[in-house]
């Protein structure tokens, strides 16, 4: 790696634009009579300095503002796709999202669908473009920070003339009795608590340096954010589910293999009394009953393996709970959330095998709607199989389909086998329907009766991520504020030539760095140094 040395004779790192020791500026930024870039310090950066291997050159790419800026439009538009429609986790459950979104949407939302923006969050480009603006952070704040940081710590007191001269606020003057008026200055100057330095009867006065060090703060908080948004497509890490529940019910707990239980003892739906006059107001406008409550009796039961190869698993009761809204049921890291409820789901019907002539009937069959049997045997040589069954039936191009597995709308093609049929007929069932699809039949099912019970929905969570969120947000907060608050500002105080010389740079905020000057200099025949900023806007307004 090539140096270059300044004519103090310090050698500086091949990109270096201020000489680390003097401050003099090197090559042509020397010859430039625009103020110095301060922003860095005008210290060499890796990107800057090495160039040649893939390495440098990919961090080179990542280390580019500009680059970084590219991949956030990206990931902000990718973002907005996702919420054109519903993501697959927001549909309705058990509904087929291949159907769902043509059903809802049409041709738009048939291609939301092929194109997998109903799961953008999860996508693998999409995980990419999260890591890559992390690796921009990161190689861009370690570009940035480590140069920065060792420039500060090492910056001397005493700087060349080039470099003062080329500081924002500059001025000079001819003064005696130096050495009182330093002391008069040093002492406004920890007044306003500022650190102060001195080297060969020149001083360096400083203060909030740490303001400088808030943008890398963020990008730290912003880095954590990002590995807790990514850790929650992780096994393990996050889940966000749902269950339906029947009453009376046990269903096992998803994401848990098998290891948790929960039954759904009994659901209870409390409303808002008509006749109280704080709601009746409220209650007239409404349409129908308000819930003022609803909550389901849960008990968690845990699987406890009996060591019996072959054995059933048994399950043993750990809880009992009132799950209401906010008030879930936790256990080993999950959470049951009550979200929804369904009264009155249709549960079971019952039918009777009839023979159309005569009217006798040949047995019952209780049809469980939620887990049916093949096969129902009336005895005496009287069985029904069922060839298929539609829970929520409707026509799809005049083709008997299912929109769920939700029983909304039970249809059934039966297959009847009596003594008299034993070649088999076929019969299409449903509430308020009976039909005979392929000719007239001599027996028929007929409707008996049906149950109803009321379903329960759960929403079962778990999230590792939430405290590095939470950490990542907090930093980024604090360097916010950090950075927002306070300026970082330095005042140089040097004789050079029987000159006296005062040059202030800040970072922001220059009007409250002229102000405290004007202020440390009251009362020691001192001018103010001037803003050459200004000046040169003036004398352009002048010119033109």
């Amino acid at each position: 790696m090539s140096q270059i040395k300044c004519e103090c004779g310090h050698l500086n790192q091949e990109g270096t634009q201020v000489c680390e020791a003097c401050g003099n500026p090197i090559g042509e930024y020397n010859e430039s009579t625009k103020l110095l870039d301060m922003k860095y310090e005008g210290v060499a950066r890796r990107s800057q300095t090495y160039t040649t291997t893939m390495i440098d050159k990919v961090w080179m790419f990542f280390s580019s503002v500009k680059v970084g800026i590219w991949i956030i439009v990206i990931t902000l538009i990718a973002s907005s796709l996702g919420t054109i429609y519903p993501q697959e986790m927001y549909i309705p459950g058990g509904v087929s999202p291949t159907e769902h979104y043509e059903a809802e949407y049409g041709f738009t939302g048939k291609l939301y669908y092929e194109l997998g923006l109903h799961n953008l969050y999860g996508t693998w480009w999409y995980m990419l473009l999260v890591a890559a603006l992390g690796v921009s952070i990161l190689i861009a704040s370690i570009d940035r920070f480590f140069p920065l940081y060792r420039a500060l710590k090492n910056q001397r007191v005493s700087k060349h003339r080039n470099f003062l001269k080329r500081q924002r606020l500059y001025g000079y003057t001819e003064v005696n009795h130096v050495d009182e008026k330093l002391q008069t200055i040093n002492k406004k100057l920890k007044q306003k608590k500022y650190k102060i330095r001195e080297e060969n009867g020149n001083v360096l006065a400083e203060k909030n340096r740490f303001a400088r060090w808030g943008p890398y703060v963020n990008h730290i908080g912003l880095i954590i954010f990002l590995i807790g948004c990514m850790l929650r497509y992780f096994p393990g890490m996050y889940v966000d589910d749902h269950m339906w529940i029947r009453e009376g019910e046990t269903a096992e707990v998803p994401h848990t293999d098998g290891q948790f239980h929960v039954e759904n003892e009994q659901f209870i739906i409390e409303v808002y009394d008509e006749e109280n006059e704080l709601y009746r107001e409220a209650l007239n406008r409404a349409e129908g009953a308000i819930a003022s409550n609803y909550q389901t009796n849960a008990v968690l039961y845990e699987r406890q393996d009996t060591g019996i190869i072959g054995d059933d698993a048994e399950l043993v009761e750990i809880e009992r709970y009132p799950i209401r809204v906010n008030e879930p049921l936790t256990f080993s890291g999950f959470s049951l959330y009550q979200m929804d409820y369904k009264l009155n789901e249709l549960s079971s019907m019952s039918f009777t095998l009839e023979n159309k002539e005569t009217g006798e009937q040949f047995g019952q069959l209780d049809v469980d709607l939620s887990s049916p049997q093949a096969v129902y045997d009336l005895g005496e040589g009287y069985y029904v199989e069922i060839r298929e069954y539609f829970q929520d039936f409707y026509l799809n191009n005049n083709v008997p389909s299912t929109r769920s597995n939700v029983p909304n709308n039970p249809v059934f093609i039966f297959d009847m086998y009596t003594p008299d049929t034993p070649e088999g007929e076929v019969s299409f069932v449903g509430i308020q329907t009976n039909l005979e699809p392929l000719g007239e039949n001599e027996y028929k099912m007929s409707f008996v009766d049906l149950e109803t019970n009321h379903v329960t929905a759960l929403v079962l969570r778990k999230d590792y991520t939430f405290p590095l969120l939470i950490i990542g947000g907090v930093i980024f907060m604090i360097g916010l504020i950090q950075g927002s608050y306070w300026a970082h500002r330095r005042i140089w105080f040097q004789q050079i030539d029987n000159e006296f010389i005062i040059a202030g740079h800040t970072n922001k905020n220059y009007l409250s760095l002229r102000k405290d000057i004007d202020e440390i200099l009251e009362g020691t025949t001192i001018p103010s140094p001037v803003d050459q900023l200004e000046n040169e806007e003036e004398e352009k307004e002048i010119t033109n």
